[in-house]
């Protein structure tokens, strides 16, 4: 092979290797440039071999051809290239120590760098985060917002028993989300004393947004309701908050309809037993029914009746039956007499018939207001065993004692 094929070739592989550029020139004619040296010989700190940093093709020129030759191959080389003459280009030393002090002000340290005893005495390991656990306990030492709640009372004990209340405690941020919800609820009147047992039952609020709580209680001054009963209402019944204006409003509306009663009067209600304005309306509605179906009631019985003694609304049915089948018949106490200390509901079926009972022993179980020694139901069921017995039963303690080990 020519001497200047063998060149071109070179020329060629040298421009493969990003060490030689073209760059072009009048007529379209082009020559063979030098080439930079690559990133990674700069880093090696080596000075890089003169025919790496220039190259000049000038001297090999096509031969001339002797007249008559015959032609031989053509080259794709110019016919004349001008050489060009350079020093070659040197690189200085970089050291890796300057390399960094251009990138960064520290070296990066390497994991596999010894440390002193002392150092590694230093190092504070922060405790590892459960992935996942039935309990907020484990959560404690790692969660600000859950180590304040417990400060404050928080039986965390008892909110991770509600469904999603620990998920929700553990996305919170205690000053930016739970602080003015603390604010909120002081200004209710919730005293400080009782924000963590509140918290505790409804933590859920915590997660309400700030304005809609104002708004509920708003409501609630809308409709006449004293800031000093808003307390009661909302310490009676953690969860009335969490219900919006329309539920509100439409849990009043219906206590109002079914049972027949005055705007004064549905307020009165509410005041005393919140919790209808929170619980399931079914319950109320099958007890209603109970009452004026099974028992006999007429409507205004019934509504006197739910009136004096609202939890009865709530009272399992269950109960209800058992508890009007022994008084009215076994004791044969008439409706009106019920209608009238409808608080005897309440009262625990086995106490009733314990007293009951006894007085029969005694001869004197007399309900009727018109006959002598008439005794209430409310003294019946409601004072305590010493004060039955002496004022009512005119027994001592411990004949009533001996009389229930004998049945």
């Amino acid at each position: 092979m020519a001497v200047w094929a063998r060149l071109a070739a070179r020329c060629g592989w040298l421009r493969a290797a990003g060490l030689l550029g073209l760059r072009s020139r009048g007529g379209g004619a082009a020559r063979a440039c030098c080439g930079a040296a690559p990133l990674p010989a700069l880093l090696s700190g080596r000075r890089l071999p003169p025919w790496r940093l220039h190259v000049s093709v000038g001297d090999y020129a096509r031969p001339s051809r002797a007249k008559g030759e015959a032609c031989g191959p053509r080259s794709s080389l110019p016919v004349a290239v001008k050489q060009e003459q350079a020093a070659p280009e040197t690189v200085s030393d970089l050291s890796a120590a300057k390399l960094y002090e251009d990138w960064d002000d520290v070296p990066p340290s390497s994991a596999l760098e010894e440390i002193s005893e002392e150092e590694a005495v230093k190092i504070i390991a922060d405790p590892l985060l459960p992935p996942q656990s039935s309990t907020l306990r484990d959560y404690v030492d790692h969660s600000e917002t859950l180590t304040k709640l417990v400060h404050l009372g928080v039986d965390l004990s008892q909110v991770e028993k509600r469904q999603k209340a620990g998920q929700l405690l553990l996305t919170l941020d205690f000053e930016k989300d739970i602080t003015k919800i603390l604010l909120f609820l002081k200004d209710v009147g919730i005293e400080d004393s009782q924000l963590g047992p509140f918290l505790t039952k409804n933590p859920y609020i915590l997660g309400e947004d700030l304005e809609a709580l104002e708004t509920r209680v708003a409501y609630l001054k809308s409709k006449k309701f004293g800031n000093a009963e808003i307390t009661q209402m909302v310490s009676r019944a953690p969860y009335l908050l969490l219900f919006s204006v329309e539920r509100l409003d439409n849990r009043l509306g219906f206590f109002k309809n079914e049972l027949g009663l005055s705007v004064k009067k549905t307020k009165d209600l509410v005041i005393r037993f919140p919790r209808l304005l929170t619980g399931k309306l079914e319950p109320v509605k099958e007890n209603l029914q109970v009452c004026q179906v099974e028992f006999g009631f007429q409507r205004n019985e019934v509504q006197q009746i739910a009136f004096k003694t609202p939890k009865i609304l709530t009272a399992s049915k269950k109960r209800l039956r058992q508890t009007f089948d022994y008084l009215h018949n076994i004791m044969g106490i008439p409706h009106n007499m019920l209608t009238r200390f409808p608080q005897v509901f309440n009262s625990k079926l086995l106490r009733i018939k314990e007293r009951h009972m006894f007085l029969i022993f005694l001869g004197r179980a007399q309900y009727d207001p018109a006959q002598p020694g008439y005794i209430s139901l409310d003294q019946l069921a409601s004072l305590p065993d010493e004060v039955f017995c002496t004022e009512i039963a005119k027994a001592s303690m411990r004949d009533f004692e001996k009389f229930l080990k004998t049945i």
